[in-house]
C-alpha cells in the first residue's frame, strides 16, 4: 500500500508537469503568431527578386536605378525599425503589429498598380516601414513572453518565419512566371504584367497577419510598465504554467524596469563612443549580419545566375533551391541554439561563410568575361553553385536566426525596445548599402563584390570572438550583468 498522501504528491507533480507542457504550447503559439510578421518581412523583401528584369524592361532602368528601386524598401525598413521601438513602448507591441499589417496591404496594392519607377519606389518605402516595424516588434514580443529555457528556440521562430517568407515569395514568383506568357516580363492569364501579380500576392499574408495579431495578448512586460498588473498576471499564468511564482516574476519585471517614464534614446548613452557597450554589440551584430552579403542572394540571385550563364528558368529554380537550403538549415539553428549556445553558432557560421564566399570570389574572379559578365565553365559552375548553397546554409544555421534571438534578449527590460530599434535600424541601413552598391560593384567585378563579403565574414568572426557575450539560459531581468568574453577571462 502507498503511504498516506503519496498519491496526492504524485498527482501534484503530474499536474505541474502537465501545466508546464500546456504553458509551453501556449508560448509556442503566441511566438508563432508574432513571428508571422517575420514571414511578411521575408516575403515582401524578397518578392522583388523575380521582378528585377521585368522592372528593367518596363521602366527602362539602368544598373544604379534598379539597385535603388530594389533597395528603397530598406530605407523604409530603417525608419520603421527606428520608430517601432518607442511606438511599441507607447501604444503596445500588438498595436504596432496591426499598424504594420495595414501598411503591408497598402504597399502591396500600390506596388502592383505602379505606373512608374518613382511611385513604385514610394510604395516600396511604405512597405519598408511595415517590414522595419515587424522586425523590431516580433523579436521583442517573443523574448518577453518566452520562458528562459525556450527563448532561443522561440526567438528562432522569427528567422524561420523570415526564411519561409523568402521561400514562399520565390516559389510564388516562379509559379507566376511559369503561368505567364513570356515569363516574369510577360502577361499573367488574369491580365496585367506578371510582375504586378508578384507584388499583389503579398496582400494575402498581410491580411492574415492583421487578423492573427488581434487574437494574441499584449506583452506582460509592457503591461507591467504601464501598471496593468492584473492583465500582466493573466498573461504570465498562461505562459509560465508551473515554472515559478507569477507574483515574484511580476516584482522582478517591475524591479528591472525601475522607472515608469518613457524610454528615450538618451537612455542608450554610455562610455563607449557615446553608447552603452551592449548597444554597440547589438549594432555591430546587425551590421555584420548584412555586410556578409546574404541578401544579394535573395534579392538578385535570379539576375545573378542568368548573368553567369544560366537560363531564366534555371536561374529562378536555382533561387528556389537556395531558399530551400535556407529553410532546412534554419531548422538546424532552432535545434541547436538552446543546446550549444549563441557564441559557438556565430563563430562556426562566420568561419563557414568566409570559406564559401572565398570560393565564390575565386570562381567569379577567374571566370572568362563575355559581354561584360563572367561566364562560369563546366567545372566552375557547379563549384559556385555548391559554394553559394554552403554560404546560405552557414548563414541560415547561425547568423540568420541567432542575431535575431540575441537582439531580442541581450538588452535589459527598460531599454530593450529602443535599443532593439537602433540595432535594427542599423541592420536595415547596412542592408540598404549592400543592396544598392551590389549592381555597381558587380558590374565592375563580381569577384571584387564577393571578396568584400569574404572580408566582412572574417571580421565578423573576430568581433564575436572578442566582444560578444553569451546569453544562453539567462533571464531577461539578468541581462544587465552581461560581460564581453575578454572581460570575463581577465577577471577569472
Amino acid at each position: 500500500m502507498s503511504a498516506p498522501g503519496s498519491g496526492t504528491a504524485a498527482d501534484d507533480r503530474a499536474e505541474g508537469a502537465e501545466g508546464a507542457a500546456h504553458s509551453s504550447a501556449i508560448a509556442v503559439l503566441l511566438a508563432g503568431a508574432a513571428a508571422l510578421g517575420g514571414f511578411l518581412f521575408g516575403y515582401d523583401s524578397s518578392v522583388i527578386n523575380g521582378t528585377v528584369d521585368a522592372l528593367k524592361e518596363q521602366f527602362g532602368l539602368g544598373g544604379f536605378a534598379v539597385g535603388f528601386v530594389v533597395s528603397a524598401a530598406l530605407l523604409g525598413c530603417a525608419a520603421g525599425a527606428w520608430f517601432a521601438g518607442p511606438l511599441g513602448d507607447r501604444i503596445g507591441r500588438v498595436r504596432v503589429m496591426l499598424i504594420a499589417s495595414v501598411l503591408f496591404v497598402v504597399s502591396s496594392l500600390g506596388s502592383a498598380l505602379a505606373f512608374s519607377a518613382v511611385d513604385l519606389t514610394f510604395w516600396r518605402l511604405v512597405g519598408g516601414l511595415a517590414i522595419g516595424a515587424a522586425s523590431v516588434i516580433a523579436p521583442a514580443y517573443i523574448a518577453e513572453i518566452a520562458p528562459a529555457e525556450l527563448r532561443g528556440r522561440l526567438g528562432s521562430l522569427q528567422q524561420m518565419a523570415i526564411v519561409l517568407g523568402i521561400f514562399a515569395a520565390l516559389v510564388v514568383d516562379y509559379v507566376i512566371a511559369q503561368f505567364s506568357d513570356g515569363g516574369a516580363t510577360g502577361t499573367f492569364p488574369w491580365g496585367g504584367g506578371a510582375w504586378r501579380w508578384m507584388f499583389a500576392s503579398c496582400i494575402v499574408p498581410a491580411v492574415m497577419y492583421g487578423v492573427i495579431a488581434t487574437t494574441i495578448p499584449e506583452s506582460p512586460r509592457y503591461l507591467v510598465k504601464k501598471h496593468e498588473t492584473a492583465r500582466a498576471r493573466q498573461v504570465l499564468r498562461r505562459v509560465m504554467g508551473g515554472r515559478g511564482d507569477v507574483d515574484t516574476k511580476i516584482r522582478e519585471i517591475a524591479r528591472s524596469i525601475a522607472a515608469d517614464r518613457p524610454v528615450h534614446l538618451r537612455d542608450l548613452r554610455g562610455p563607449r563612443l557615446g553608447l552603452l557597450p551592449i548597444v554597440w554589440a547589438g549594432i555591430l551584430l546587425s551590421v555584420f549580419q548584412q555586410f556578409v552579403g546574404i541578401n544579394v542572394i535573395f534579392y538578385y540571385s535570379s539576375s545573378l545566375w542568368q548573368a553567369v550563364g544560366f537560363s531564366e528558368d534555371d536561374a529562378m529554380l536555382t533561387s528556389v533551391i537556395n531558399s530551400v537550403v535556407n529553410v532546412a538549415f534554419t531548422l538546424v539553428a532552432i535545434a541547436l541554439v538552446d543546446r550549444i549556445g549563441r557564441r559557438p553558432l556565430l563563430l562556426t557560421g562566420a568561419a563557414g561563410m568566409a570559406v564559401s564566399l572565398g570560393v565564390l570570389t575565386v570562381c567569379f574572379a577567374t571566370a572568362p568575361v563575355v559581354d561584360g559578365d563572367p561566364r562560369l565553365g563546366d567545372a566552375a559552375g557547379p563549384v559556385a553553385l555548391v559554394a553559394a548553397n554552403v554560404f546560405v546554409a552557414s548563414f541560415a544555421a547561425t547568423w540568420g536566426p541567432v542575431v535575431w534571438v540575441m537582439l531580442g534578449e541581450m538588452f535589459n527590460n527598460f531599454i530593450r525596445a529602443s535599443a532593439l530599434a537602433v540595432a535594427a535600424a542599423a541592420q536595415w541601413l547596412a542592408n540598404w548599402l549592400i543592396t544598392t552598391t551590389f549592381p555597381g560593384i558587380s558590374g565592375f567585378s563580381l569577384g571584387l563584390a564577393y571578396g568584400i563579403y569574404t572580408l566582412f565574414s572574417v571580421l565578423a568572426f573576430v568581433f564575436v570572438f572578442r566582444a560578444v557575450p553569451e546569453t544562453k539560459g539567462r533571464e531577461l531581468e539578468d541581462m544587465d550583468r552581461l560581460e564581453a568574453p575578454r572581460a570575463s577571462r581577465a577577471r577569472a
